[in-house]
């Protein structure tokens, strides 16, 4: 990346950030009559609180990522319009669901839909292992990047742990492009979501005022899941694995616990880990102060295995990775020592 390119990802995120926030506080008011989070079986707030608040995040980070694209006039900074119109197609899916809940199989399609979009918008030529058959690869990616969305969907459940997650991420992906990991692009609609998602923090902080909604965490995770994808398109896969780690996790170990005992995986629930943690006497402030500094330490295992640039330490890095991640989970299954 340029130094142009840098400063350009710079104002992005304050643009998004200021932009976002002040979307938040002129839409809650509306949103407190027409999408209203009432407590059920998965809820960790007690009283209803208005969602929706991913519209502002959303809208903040495609303006200030597409107004900057537009006046750059640097051809290295084309978005692809798919991956924009994408995020704008899942979230208006999201946004259905918020108002008024969307049957389980439409949604999936509708959300599969919009991943499929983004995974076979890229050439044909951007591939993570080359000696497998091209529609085998872009076929599980799309049943990865399907998963990747809802996880992200279900770990949105306790005030501001998504901005715990997605922030290291963004923000790592965003320094990852100026080593030129990531295409300029991808760092600036990093950088640009990074923002957004500072500027929607202080209305989401514990007790939240307002929160992300499906229309917040679905294109998120679309987003993410992108940003990633082009890294593992540069062939940096370890790094792309440590970055959303802790949510793999946590999310794909709690399915796979649910299917094998017999449980309704699409019904709400709480027993996530970090949902079982609030039972077990940590409080909100402290799970994601932790989930945060746990992201902050896989961003950086992941910066390191790529500056290392060894398939060996990538290997060390990743078992360095799960370790973390596998201590924090057990910490959080068990009843914190008074």
């Amino acid at each position: 990346m340029t130094n142009a390119d840098i400063a350009l990802s710079v104002v992005a995120a304050a643009l998004a950030a200021l932009l976002s926030a002040l979307l938040v506080w002129l839409l809650r008011p509306m949103l407190l009559r027409v999408a209203l989070a009432k407590p059920n079986a998965r809820s960790s707030h007690r009283i209803p609180t208005p969602q929706g608040a991913g519209i502002a995040v959303i809208v903040a980070t495609l303006v200030a990522a597409g107004t900057l694209v537009a006046l750059s006039g640097n051809g290295t900074l084309q978005v692809p319009l798919a991956v924009f119109a994408a995020t704008l197609f899942i979230a208006a899916v999201g946004f259905a669901d918020d108002v008024k809940p969307v049957p389980v199989l439409p949604r999936l399609l509708l959300q599969g839909l919009a991943v499929a979009v983004v995974v076979f918008a890229a050439p044909a030529d951007l591939r993570i292992v080359p000696t497998v058959p091209f529609w085998i690869e872009r076929g599980l990616l799309l049943i990865a990047g399907l998963w990747f969305v809802n996880l992200v969907n279900f770990m949105d459940g306790l005030d501001l742990m998504t901005a715990a997650e997605a922030v290291p991420i963004t923000a790592a992906v965003a320094l990852l492009g100026f080593w030129a990991q990531v295409p300029p692009s991808t760092a600036l609609v990093a950088a640009a979501l990074c923002g957004a998602l500072l500027g929607f923090s202080p209305f989401n902080r514990p007790v939240a005022k307002i929160f992300l909604g499906d229309v917040g965490s679905l294109p998120i995770g679309l987003l993410l899941g992108w940003c990633l994808l082009q890294l593992a398109y540069h062939q940096q896969v370890a790094a792309a694995l440590l970055l959303p780690l802790y949510y793999l996790a946590d999310a794909t170990i709690t399915l796979l616990r649910r299917l094998i005992n017999g449980e309704p995986f699409w019904a709400a629930h709480r027993s996530h880990f970090y949902q079982r943690a609030t039972d077990n006497g940590f409080s909100v402030s402290r799970i994601v102060g932790e989930v945060f500094a746990l992201n902050v330490a896989l961003a950086l295992l992941a910066m390191l295995s790529i500056q290392l640039d060894s398939a060996a330490a990538s290997l060390v890095l990743l078992l360095v990775g799960a370790s973390a991640v596998a201590w924090q989970l057990y910490r959080f299954s068990h009843r914190r020592g008074r």
